[in-house]
Parts: structure tokens; sequence; C-alpha cells
């Protein structure tokens, strides 16, 4: 498991230090002209405890107007008002204290999407808390343990509520890290649907073939908009820290041939940097990367944009490129930079010796009545069986994905490791919460289960297939008292 103090288990190799004109001690100066992110830029939450170790924000749940789009305005479902939720920023080790309350007309809850919070505190009704209904609150309390970005969205009608604009991020910073770029944004990712009349999309559009496939909205949103504009210096590099908060789209981002360096994902830093012409993020899936903008010679200049990717049937077909943010060139000299960092951080592999072996089909089955329903090992959601699991136990999950479509899976509550066809990791090594099962493949998960029994969701975030039964339940079990059954009611 990772290390509750993962500043001692990340090395950073630090060659020539890169973009700054400051020390390392100091930190690396931004190299970027005055509001060059004003556009773009998350609305971040009030800290109101004044102990340097403890963030407090209030959060509320409920209907807004928001401006998606230049005139385009629409009444979304929204924390604090807003779309995105504010960006919440801790250190690792803080404790979290996030007071909430509910102005929805639908109970509503909080899940800490890839957050190792205790059980009580995973936001899934019947699992770990009722739910929040309108006019009530709950507290949610608890030490963020690792360092990396995060997301928050309800567990409640998930692919409605989300689908609605119920989602914001969660920044997790390790103070002693050192990558050595000043100039960092923290992009949040997602779609909404709206029809002709400005409003909100019916979330059951398109019926069971609907559900089968996974909704996408119509309109493409960056940090909630669409048509951003970002300012950048040629030649100085820049952190991006990306979330991926639709309900069902893959974002296959391209940047006119410029380089993604990828220094880590969903459980913060990764085991060395790899690069990549193209970054694909499933439903769920978050990266850490650094990129140099420089001038384009295309048409329109240099744009961030999604190319659509291969999903399953019917996800590449008739499909345009969205166009998610054009990048200005400062009236600056080019920024020389200097050789980038090397950013390390040594993960141990986990140990099969003695692993449990774990067997999951994800299926898609037609009943007779002409309905869908997904399912694990041809059981949906509403009758499923949980997978049984001791405290301190390791297990290898052998997934195969039987159908037309991929699916993002998530473990709530624990990271695992990605293991190759032959059993060996994956590199560079990196925790996960959320990986891809391509259609019609095979992956091999390891994952250890420490100290905190429950009963633990793991579903496909493509939320229209958890909804449509891609669903169960880790049922840890320890020493003492069992975790009870969980309850079906919400999803």
């Amino acid at each position: 498991m990772p290390s509750t103090t993962p500043r001692l288990a990340t090395l950073l190799c630090l060659v020539g230090l890169t973009g700054a004109t400051g020390s390392a001690a100091a930190g690396p100066t931004s190299l970027q002209p005055a509001g060059w992110d004003a556009d773009i830029r998350l609305a971040e939450a009030t800290d109101l405890n004044p102990d340097p170790r403890i963030v407090e924000v209030n959060l509320d749940a409920r209907v807004a107007e928001v401006e998606i789009a230049p005139g385009l305005r629409v009444s979304s479902w929204t924390y604090n008002g807003g779309l995105p939720g504010p960006l919440i920023r801790a250190n690792v080790g803080d404790r979290l204290i996030v007071r909430f309350s509910n102005k929805l007309p639908k109970p509503t809850t909080v899940h800490w999407h890839g957050v190792r919070v205790p059980i009580e505190m995973d936001g899934v009704p019947g699992n770990s808390q009722p739910e929040v209904e309108t006019g009530q609150s709950f507290t949610y309390d608890f030490i963020v343990p690792d360092a990396g970005l995060f997301w928050y969205h309800p567990h409640v009608m998930s692919a409605a509520q989300v689908g609605f604009g119920l989602y914001g991020a969660l920044l997790v910073e390790d103070p002693e890290e050192r990558i050595g770029v000043a100039d960092q944004l923290v992009l949040v990712l997602s779609d909404i649907a709206v029809d002709d009349g400005g409003l909100l999309e019916d979330p059951e559009s398109g019926g069971p073939a609907g559900m089968v496939f996974g909704r996408e909205g119509n309109h493409v949103l960056v940090n909630g908009r669409e048509g951003s504009r970002l300012v950048a210096r040629n030649g100085a590099p820049q952190r991006w820290r990306i979330a991926n908060t639709s309900k069902s789209r893959h974002f296959q981002l391209e940047l006119d041939g410029i380089i993604f360096t990828t220094i880590g994902g969903d459980g913060g830093l990764q085991e060395y940097p790899e690069q990549r012409d193209r970054l694909v993020l499933a439903a769920g899936e978050r990266a850490d990367v650094i990129l140099t903008p420089r001038p384009s010679s295309s048409p329109g200049g240099l744009v961030l944009r999604s190319i659509p990717f291969d999903r399953g049937y019917g996800s590449t077909e008739y499909r345009d490129i969205s166009e998610l943010v054009a990048i200005e060139m400062a009236d600056l000299p080019p920024y020389a930079a200097p050789p980038l960092a090397r950013v390390a951080r040594h993960i141990e592999p986990l140990s099969q010796a003695g692993a449990t072996r774990v067997a999951i089909d994800l299926t898609l089955a037609q009943l007779r009545n002409g309905e869908f329903e997904y399912g694990f090992n041809g059981i949906p959601f509403s009758k499923e069986q949980p997978i049984e699991a001791r405290i301190g136990e390791t297990q290898l999950w052998t997934v195969t994905n039987k159908t037309k479509w991929s699916h993002p899976l998530h473990l709530h509550g624990f990271f695992f490791q990605v293991v190759d066809d032959h059993g060996d990791p994956v590199r560079p090594l990196a925790w996960k919460d959320t990986v891809n099962i391509p259609y019609e493949r095979t992956l091999r998960l390891l994952v250890r289960f420490d100290d905190r029994p429950g009963n633990w969701m793991v579903h496909c975030h493509i939320l229209d297939h958890a909804d449509g039964g891609l669903m169960g339940t880790v049922r840890l079990r320890g020493d003492g008292v069992e975790p009870a059954r969980p309850v079906h009611r919400h999803r």
C-alpha cells in the first residue's frame, strides 16, 4: 500500500533545476505574464480554520445558473453555485473538514474519489452513510494521506447528478516535492447535455441504448466552460493536473505535436516520467503532466484538442474533434529552458506471493423484455455477490471485459497496481484507483487491503453503466465487528 508519509517515499532527482530563476530551496519563479490563466483558473474554497494543518470549508449543493459558453446560461446543479465546484486545496497529512449542506430537490452525498478515507466518509448510502436529504447537512472529516489530484461527486443517482454538474477537484500537495515548475493549472474536463431550449437534457435520454453506450454531453467543458483561453510564454514549461470528471466521455488530448511529459496520475507521482504526443483519460482518471507550449503553424494557432477515442461501438463514427483551450503566445521573449528535472518516486511492487485470485467478467445481457443489464460475472448490482476480502490480504484480480464497450473500473478507498499478462508490474509503476478495461480485453490488478473494514464499492465509472448494473462491493472483514451486508438503494 502507499505509505501514509509519501514524502519519505518520493525521490526527486533534480538535474539542472528546471524553468526557475530561484533556488531549489526558494522554489521556482513564475515565467508567465500576469493574468496568464485568468480566463481558466478555478474558483477556490475558502479555508475557515486558522490551524495550518486543518482545512475546513463549507460546501453546499444547489441549483444555480451558470454560463458554460458566451451567451449560453444553464440552470445547473452545482457546488457553491459554480461549475465545477470549488477547488479544495490541502497538504498531505492535513485534516480536511467539509461541512456539507443539501439545497437540491433530491437527496445526495459527496464521495471523495481516490481518497483513502475511512468507510464512514466514503459517501455511499447503504454502505457508509445515510443519504443527505433536502435541507439536511453532513460533516465529512478525515485525514488526506496521499498527495495527488482527487475529485468529489455524488453517489446518489450518480449519472444524473454528475451529468447535471455536481463535481469538483481536490488537490493534495506535498510541500517537499521539488518539481521545479512554478506555473501550474488544475484542469477539470467534463461535458454537459443541454437541449435546444437551453435546459438540462433528460438523464434517461436514448432509453436502454443510451444506457448501454453511456450518455455523453453535447457541450465539452474545461473548468466549466467552452472556448477557454490561456496565455503562455514560448518555451516556458507548465505543470497541468488534469481530471476527467465526465460521466461517460473519454478524453484523448492532443496539442499540435507538443509532448506531454507524464509524471503522475491517480495516486500522485509515478515511478518515472514518460512522454506521449497524445494523452488518454478515461472517466474518473487523472494525470499530472509537464508541457512546454510553443507557437503553432496550424490554422487557428495552438489549441488543446480532444480527439475521438475508440471506447467501443459508435464512439468514433461521425464524431467531431473538440477544441478545448486556445493558447495564445505572450508578447515576451522566448524562454530558453534548461533541461527539465527528472522526477522519480520509489514505489515498491506489490508481492503476488499468496495473493488470492479473483476472476471478474464484465458482462452485458439482454433480458426477455428487451431491457439491457450490465453485471459482474453475469450478475447485476441489484443481485450482486460481494467480493470477500480480509484485512491485510492481497488479491490479484483478473478482469475480463466481455462487452463491446470499454469500462473504466474504479475501486473506492484503495489503490492498486496494474500487472501484465506474465504477472510483471506494468512500468512505470503507479498507484491507480481507476483503470480503463478495453472492450474484449483482460487486465490484471493487484490490490492489498489495509485496516479499514467495510463495504467498498467497485464499479464502472461510465456512470450510466454503473446505473445499468456494472457495480459491486468488496466486503472487507476484520477480526472484530464484521461489516453489515450492503443495502442496495441508490447508486
